[in-house]
């Protein structure tokens, strides 16, 4: 059986999520320190094109399994992540230009 490849890299624990009067949740938040956030964009900002579009950092929120509030961070260098890439962009050259 193959190991499943994630294209996140755990970051830490969020605060636990504000719920508003319909018991939803209303906002998260997380903190970074200034180090760790230096950290993240040096390691995980996607790489910047001729026209300057890039230069993210996707993070998201979510509840683990066992209900702790968590932040991951998408990690553009993980080997997942470049599997998709490589799939998607095979799959774009393989269409054809059919004007129909």
């Amino acid at each position: 059986m193959s190991e499943k490849q994630y294209d996140s890299v755990l970051v830490g624990y969020a605060e636990e999520p504000r719920y508003n009067d319909d018991g939803q949740v209303g906002m998260w938040s997380v903190r970074f320190k200034d180090n760790e956030l230096r950290e993240i964009i040096e390691k995980y900002a996607t790489t910047r094109n001729e026209q300057g579009q890039g230069g993210n950092v996707y993070v998201t929120l979510f509840m683990s399994k066992s209900g702790k509030a968590c932040c991951r961070v998408f990690d553009p260098n993980s080997a997942a992540a470049k599997e998709k890439r490589a799939a998607k962009a095979a799959a774009s050259a393989s269409v054809d230009d059919v004007p129909f």
